[in-house]
């Protein structure tokens, strides 16, 4: 079998520090399918007890930009120009789990999915957003 040189989920993670501080944890990362999670704890909650959307929005779209990364030709850039997220229950213990995976590949624009689910598999949420593709820049 031969070796494969790709980065593993938690090299890729490492690359964006925001996410690592925020506790985030990538389990899966292939171009077609990117699995992360992010455990409740008191320090990303409300005044209720609930995690912020803050949070929740930081690990869809930590996972969604993933996605895209992985899905960009050779030398290419992303950057998000849309983002939209809809909740459907707060979540209160355990871990929020998030699982992204592409809508549309293009050569200027990728569309990406997540859904965001807690430990009984509900759906917590669901993030869409559209990245850019930026060509690389000419050396000079």
């Amino acid at each position: 079998m031969p070796e494969t040189t790709d980065p593993s989920p938690a090299d890729v993670l490492a690359t964006i520090p925001y996410s690592v501080a925020l506790g985030m944890t990538l389990d899966e990362a292939t171009p077609q399918l990117v699995r992360g999670s992010l455990p409740w704890s008191p320090e990303r909650c409300t005044t209720s007890g609930v995690m912020h959307g803050g949070a929740v929005m930081s690990l869809a779209d930590t996972v969604g930009a993933v996605c895209a990364f992985l899905n960009l030709p050779a030398g290419a850039g992303t950057a998000t120009v849309q983002s939209a997220t809809n909740f459907f229950r707060g979540v209160r213990d355990g871990t929020l789990h998030a699982t992204a995976q592409p809508l549309h590949v293009g050569r200027s624009f990728i569309v990406v999915r997540t859904d965001l689910t807690d430990d009984q598999d509900r759906l917590a949420g669901q993030t869409t957003q559209t990245q850019a593709v930026l060509a690389p820049r000419p050396s000079p």
